[in-house]
Order: structure tokens, then C-alpha cells, then sequence
């Protein structure tokens, strides 16, 4: 395949992680508020995560026991209800770059969006695609953490009750999914 196809196909992979509507996105809204790098440094965060989750895929290809996910359901559920109250109250849990970046790492390992994605497109991207689709992968994640966070600065200081609000319901709704999820795989 022609390298510039496994850049666009990775891009493209890259931004079907990154852009969908969640929790990482939504600390990365309500930050960007502040400026677009403490924003985009939420994002770094949990491409960190989806970096860590393809090293883990590449080696171990996709073996990853059940017992490990059920407790993240669990413990991602609560973190997320804990980020919906504290973006309402407009006190995320840290106001540096560092810890906005600590943030986005800490939900992008166990959100079980991420898991669940790099354990299916994940391993059938590396399989059918091999790594040559990687580094476009990640340039995909890298154009959403900067362009995202820019725009939401640009026209979210008109409407920061509205970005608060909203990031807060989906952190709150994805939290109250993944606790339901968590309690029921122990069912």
C-alpha cells in the first residue's frame, strides 16, 4: 500500500479515537475555557494513554484478562462523577498544564472507551494495517488535541456556563454508564 494511504487511513483511525464525544473531550472543552494548552494538554494526556494501549496490544496482541476491566468500569465510573461536579463548580482537580496532562492520562487508562477500542479497531488495525498505519494514527490524535482545544477557545468564552454544563452531563452520564456497567460484570 502507498505510504500516503497509510498516512490518511491512520489520520482517519486517529480521529475516530479522539473526536467522538466523551469524557476525555469533555475536561478538554471545559479547560480549553482557560487556554487552548490547558486543553490540549488534557489530550496529550490521553494520547498517552492510546500510546501505552498500543505498546500493550503490539506485544501482547489483545490478551488483556477480564479481571482487570471490571474493577476500571468501577473506578473510571467514580473519577468521571467526581470531574462532572467539580467542572460545574468550575474547579477541575488542577489549574497547571502538568496536572491537566495527569488528568487526561489518568481517564485515558481507564476509560473503557479506550480499552474497548484499542481491544477491537485496535488489534484489527495493527493485523490487517501492520504499525505502517501508527504514525498516522497519532498525527490524526495531534491535529484533534490542538485544533479542538483552539476552537472551543476561541468561541467557548462567550458560552462558559453552556461548555461547563455540557461537558459536565456527558462526564456525569458516561460516569453513571460505566458504574452500571461495573456493578453488573460483577452480577
Amino acid at each position: 500500500m502507498n505510504p500516503l494511504i497509510y498516512l490518511l487511513v491512520g489520520v482517519s483511525l486517529g480521529l475516530s479515537i479522539a473526536a467522538p464525544p466523551g469524557p476525555v473531550n469533555a475536561i478538554i472543552a471545559s479547560e480549553s475555557i482557560k487556554s487552548w494548552l490547558h486543553g490540549s494538554s488534557v489530550g496529550a494526556g490521553a494520547m498517552t494513554a492510546d500510546f501505552i494501549f498500543f505498546i500493550i496490544i503490539y506485544f501482547i496482541q489483545g490478551f488483556i484478562p477480564i479481571f482487570i476491566l471490571k474493577p476500571l468500569y468501577l473506578l473510571g465510573g467514580g473519577y468521571m462523577i467526581y470531574l462532572a461536579y467539580v467542572t460545574l463548580k468550575s474547579k477541575m482537580p488542577s489549574k497547571s498544564i502538568k496536572g491537566n496532562y495527569l488528568i487526561g492520562l489518568t481517564i485515558g487508562l481507564t476509560n473503557p472507551y479506550q480499552i474497548s477500542w484499542w481491544l477491537t479497531v485496535g488489534i484489527s488495525m495493527i493485523k490487517s494495517l501492520s504499525i505502517s498505519v501508527i504514525p498516522g494514527f497519532f498525527l490524526g490524535i495531534i491535529i484533534w488535541i490542538i485544533s479542538f482545544p483552539k476552537l472551543i477557545n476561541k468561541l467557548g468564552i462567550r458560552y462558559v456556563n453552556y461548555v461547563k454544563i455540557i461537558s459536565a452531563i456527558i462526564l456525569a452520564a458516561f460516569g453513571i454508564f460505566l458504574l452500571y456497567n461495573g456493578i453488573a460484570s460483577f452480577l
